[in-house]
């Protein structure tokens, strides 16, 4: 059966499931820019549904099979199963349907350029870093990333034909839907093993990944990696490497920090090209800039407007992002959802001169939790205290067997000083109860763990 493409449907009814999704409405964005009338439903309203309504798009909030009559196609992303009552409206009354990482593929036809950035950790605020790059150096780049850009008041952009930027997740294998002709791999670590089931298996989708480059093109990995190492020795394509040492193609020299923000040359085999002083903080924030730098290199950009593109990168939404203070408590929120991203948000917390640092995790996924679980129960040990909220379920049904005192418990014996605090009212409750100004309090998770902070934000200073 031939796969439905996009272009055949200018100007007819698309509708997308699951459409308050990063990804998805972003490329519900991209479409309805482009003149194609979009539709979707999501199980919950949130802040990326309204912002397409209020651009026109009627969205449904439930999946209900009446929601798709009258639809010309479906884009679902890889979360949505055929079970679901949309999908099986769709099959039975023959109208096509696309995974939503196929349909980004496609988007990305035509560009003479594609610059996809993957790994487990890292890709939104690199894919990010150059996308606004390349905008500082007027180079009209279409983009899709999976986090929010005050520079493009969102994380999509039409853009010209030469270059699209793109964030590509290894969820699902999505990210071998796509035509790179810069792959950069960030890092290759455990996720997703629900999907993949070990690293073996990971590792072999990255190769996949990277086997998409054509022969002239570029992939760009860190080169203190042993598993992209590994992967780089197996390519054809050219290939370079960025870290900290110069061992790699592309290195760090002279790092210093301030207020823990890196400041270094960028060093390119021997030569130093540009130097670089960043406004966010962490050590895995030289990894995400030297990548980008490395990519705005290999695209011709204009290193000195790069490097002050850089130093003009304030972050991005989700990401160590200051949502304001109650109290006198600095509230602080983090997309992190597994134990590695987990540790190194808390590591730029604690470099922050805070009295106190409180972690309050939402695990993310059953499956996840279980997988990872030993790695969650040492993730926090840098805060002062935790809390830990419900599993956010998301996409799986809680199977009954794992819930978040466990992970408590485990911490517990790990001399953390952990409570289980289900609700985000409990939550709440129990750090006003305990927090002193000066405090600091990162909330994390990829779940909605961010609406927490909102939540007590507009409930404003603790009444005396």
């Amino acid at each position: 059966m031939t796969t439905p493409h996009i272009r055949d449907y200018k100007g007819k009814r698309i509708y997308m499931i699951g459409i308050g999704g990063s990804s998805m409405s972003g490329l519900a964005q991209m479409l309805h820019d482009k003149g194609y009338n979009v539709t979707g439903s999501d199980k919950t309203h949130s802040h990326a549904v309204e912002r397409l309504e209020e651009m026109g798009m009627q969205v449904f909030i439930g999946h209900h099979a009446e929601n798709v009559a009258g639809a010309d196609l479906l884009i679902y992303s890889a979360a949505i199963h055929p079970d679901n009552p949309e999908r099986m409206y769709a099959a039975e009354h023959g109208i096509p349907q696309i995974e939503r990482a196929v349909l980004l593929g496609q988007v990305m036809e035509g560009h003479r350029n594609s610059v996809c950035i993957s790994g487990a950790h890292g890709k939104t605020t690199a894919s990010s870093m150059l996308a606004q790059t390349l905008l500082d150096c007027d180079m009209d780049p279409a983009i899709h990333i999976g986090g929010r850009i005050d520079k493009i008041g969102g994380g999509t952009r039409i853009g010209g034909d030469d270059v699209f930027v793109a964030e590509a997740c290894e969820f699902a294998g999505s990210f071998l839907h796509m035509k790179p002709t810069v792959a950069v791999v960030l890092n290759i670590d455990e996720d997703h093993l629900d999907y993949y089931g070990d690293m073996a298996h990971i590792e072999e989708a990255f190769y996949n990944f990277c086997s998409l480059v054509p022969k002239n093109g570029l992939a760009l990995g860190w080169g203190e990696d042993e598993r992209v190492q590994k992967l780089f020795t197996r390519l054809s394509c050219r290939t370079q490497t960025f870290g900290f040492t110069d061992r790699c193609d592309w290195y760090a020299k002279d790092l210093t920090y301030e207020h823990g923000c890196p400041h270094y040359t960028a060093v390119f085999k021997g030569e130093e090209i540009c130097r670089i002083q960043l406004r966010v903080a962490g050590r895995f924030n030289v990894i995400n800039s030297l990548s980008a730098v490395a990519a705005a290199y290999e695209l011709g950009a204009d290193m000195q407007k790069v490097a002050e593109a850089l130093a003009g990168f304030a972050g991005v939404h989700r990401r160590f992002e200051h949502t304001g203070d109650i109290d006198g408590v600095h509230m602080y929120h983090d997309y992190g959802h597994n134990p590695v991203e987990m540790r190194g948000a808390l590591s730029v917390a604690c470099e922050q001169n805070a009295n106190r640092v409180w972690a309050v995790m939402q695990p993310h996924t059953f499956s996840r939790v279980k997988t990872l679980f030993d790695g969650y129960l040492t993730c926090t040990e840098q805060a002062d205290f935790t809390l830990v909220t419900d599993i956010c379920a998301a996409r799986e049904v809680d199977p009954g067997d794992i819930n978040s005192g466990m992970i408590v418990e485990g911490m517990k014996k790990n001399g953390i000083n952990a409570v289980w605090t289900p609700s985000f009212d409990d939550t709440e409750a129990y750090l006003r109860a305990h927090w002193q100004p000066g405090d600091l309090v990162l909330t994390m998770g990829c779940g909605d763990i961010n609406l927490l902070n909102e939540q007590m934000h507009k409930h404003g200073d603790t009444k005396k």
